[in-house]
């Protein structure tokens, strides 16, 4: 089982409904699908390009988890927050993983609407701590 699978697996035990791993590509300037729990909507061939927005100087530049509880938190940074709300999902988490160069990407969590409670962001924060050093030997692979 990969590290993406396993973390997969402890995240949906919290309550992730959608689970994907994006590596940034900042010389493309495009953000790469790395893993997905929903192939369909969400392929591993799929990219989207870097904006330098909010959301990038939040999470990417800041280093930061980026929380959204409702649907207007993230809609204004993801195009495709009309997908994601008919899949039944309301909120989300980014969570930028780097060493000690740049960030190398970000693992997504998705559930309904209010999920990312305190201490729900504290448990997953905990399952991807548990996880980081794996995580950035993975995603150094693809970057």
């Amino acid at each position: 089982m990969s590290i993406y699978q396993s973390l997969h697996a402890d995240c949906a035990t919290l309550g992730t409904r959608l689970f994907t791993v994006t590596l940034q590509d900042e010389a493309a300037g495009l953000a790469r699908r790395a893993y997905t729990s929903h192939p369909v909507e969400y392929p591993v061939s799929g990219t989207k390009p870097l904006t330098r927005d909010g959301w990038y100087d939040f999470c990417i530049g800041g280093r930061q988890t980026f929380v959204a509880n409702t649907v207007p938190e993230f809609a204004k940074y993801f195009f495709d927050h009309a997908l994601i709300t008919s899949l039944g999902l309301g909120s989300c988490i980014n969570v930028p993983i780097f060493g000690a160069g740049p960030v190398l990407g970000t693992v997504n969590l998705l559930a309904e609407e209010g999920h990312f409670t305190p201490e729900r962001l504290t448990a997953y924060h905990a399952l991807i701590a548990g996880a980081h050093a794996a995580l950035v030997q993975e995603m150094a692979k693809g970057v």
